[in-house]
């Protein structure tokens, strides 16, 4: 498997740098219903050659030295290092989203997988985002059609720029993995570009000293347990990782403290209940349409796509889950890509979350009014000084220095219980990358694209290329009721729908021998 490498001989220390901001809370709260692992997806055009994509996968590695990292465990905290381990594209054999990262045995944190046409690119979220991920799969895909197309020729001047991303309604809404928009274009410039703390870079004071968070600072002298030395600052995952100098801390003054939640958002909040599925593996269920008609649906109602999806979600979830006695408010948590207001090449994790809240008047209520009050509840929380706000006050606690003697195994403590805590206050999650455009001739030869997430509650991930906007919903329990509600409003509006779904249940699964 991609994910563990093959392993070479053993070598001297190698450079390290401890968890961004996003990154912490990931390697504590995963679990067997939630490992904490997305999936972008490709269909091509013909089945997959695993020797081309083989070799495509080494050259875009080799673009990308935050990929190399493995996740390895200190006094304090997570950490990533550098690692000698190559990656090896396997057959999908194994449930979309299965773990990635063991703490007993370190290995590289994604796998590539394929299965006839599809190439599925899987990430452990501590590791990246889906905008870098997306970054990497553009890369790979690209490296792959060039063979298909005759040979490894060398990427052209300029292929270093993301997929972009056309919707203009989804600059602050439709976000990914967690994760957001592709973001500004990368310029093409060395692969250690790409792996820069931005969180350090835009949230942090600093006061000239040495960043104890770098491989190297006295603050952080070996002890048992603890990172080991960084390797020389000529190397390229050491330079890659370091934090930036200039904050917007120093730029501005504080901005505006997050403006205060609506009442509903501070009543009980319906939360899904189901049947879990038998191994803890996700129910997927995608549904494939034309984008512009749903774009012109969201146009109508005068707000963005991403609002209106999560919308029919909302009201699909009420009224097949909802009823006498059971509450009334939903809330759900909107991922947004930072690099859309802080400038950022990175491709570690770099977002924050929005959580909206409303309360349903019935199970009737109009789902574009529901999208509308939405909107407006969304976008003052994604004004950049507010957000600015927000994460330098999360920053300045974390790095407190109470916080930070705190010894790791009590922190993951503490990071599960605010996890579950957080979990009790939603009722679903949505995610949305945007419209992606390859490069050519991946541009041609990708049907489709796919993203999806492992999920702790009802939950979907939407993305769109070539005019097809791909929904998969995840979910940890077997029932789809509120799939099938959703796709129902979505044709009751004349937008076709054609719907797949992965087998989960014992019978299921011996209907095809699995």
């Amino acid at each position: 498997m991609s994910a563990g490498g093959r392993q070479p001989q053993r070598s001297a220390p190698r450079p390290w740098v401890r968890l961004d901001n996003a990154s912490n809370i990931f390697p504590a709260a995963r679990s067997a219903i939630d490992p904490k692992v997305f999936r972008l997806g490709a269909e091509m055009d013909a089945d997959v050659d695993p020797a081309l994509l083989q070799e495509a996968l080494d050259e875009t590695f080799d673009r990308y030295p935050l990929y190399h990292a493995v996740l390895r465990r200190g006094v304090f905290w997570h950490y990533l290092q550098d690692s000698p381990l190559r990656p090896v594209v396997a057959p999908e054999r194994g449930h979309p989203c299965a773990p990635i990262h063991d703490p007993r045995r370190p290995r590289l944190l994604f796998r590539v997988v394929h299965h006839r046409r599809r190439i599925g690119l899987e990430v452990f979220h501590a590791l990246s985002d889906g905008t870098g991920a997306l970054w990497f799969l553009t890369d790979l895909l690209d490296a792959y059609a060039r063979r298909l197309e005759g040979g490894p020729t060398p990427a052209p001047e300029g292929s270093d720029s993301p997929p972009a991303v056309q919707d203009p309604a989804a600059r602050a809404s439709d976000a990914g993995a967690s994760t957001g928009e592709a973001g500004p274009p990368r310029e093409p410039s060395a692969a250690h570009d790409l792996v820069p703390d931005s969180f350090a870079h835009h949230f942090r004071r600093r006061s000239g000293r040495k960043d104890p968070d770098i491989a190297g600072s006295a603050a952080d002298a070996p002890t048992a347990g603890a990172p080991p030395a960084a390797a020389p600052p000529a190397d390229a995952f050491a330079r890659a990782a370091a934090p930036a100098a200039l904050t917007v801390a120093e730029q501005a003054p504080d901005a505006p403290e997050t403006p205060p939640c609506p009442a509903a958002e501070e009543r009980r909040v319906l939360r899904v209940r189901g049947t879990p599925t038998p191994d803890a593996r996700p129910r997927c269920v995608e549904l494939t349409m034309p984008a512009a008609g749903v774009l012109a649906l969201a146009k109508q109602e005068r707000v963005s796509m991403t609002m209106l999806l999560t919308a029919l979600f909302l009201v699909a979830v009420h009224r097949t889950h909802g009823g006498p006695g059971r509450p009334r408010t939903l809330a759900v948590s909107v991922p947004v890509n930072l690099r859309q207001f802080f400038p950022s090449t990175s491709a570690r994790n770099f977002f924050a979350t929005i959580r909206l809240a409303h309360r349903m008047a019935g199970p009737d209520e109009d789902p574009g009014a529901v999208a509308r009050a939405l909107e407006e509840s969304f976008r003052p929380q994604t004004a950049p000084d507010v957000l600015a706000a927000r994460l330098r006050s999360l920053i300045r606690y974390e790095r407190s220095p109470a916080l930070r003697v705190i010894p790791r195994p009590l922190k993951d403590l503490i990071l599960r219980i605010v996890n579950a805590r957080t979990n009790r206050r939603l009722t679903m999650a949505v995610s949305n990358l945007g419209r992606v455009v390859l490069p050519e001739p991946a541009e041609s030869r990708v049907r489709r694209m796919t993203f999806q997430v492992s999920a702790v509650r009802p939950q979907f991930c939407a993305i769109s290329h070539g005019g097809e906007l791909t929904i998969t919903f995840t979910s940890p329990f077997v029932e789809t009721a509120h799939v099938r509600e959703m796709t129902r409003m979505l044709t009751a509006r004349r937008i076709d729908v054609s719907v797949a779904a992965t087998r989960v249940t014992e019978a299921e699964l011996q209907e095809v021998g699995a």
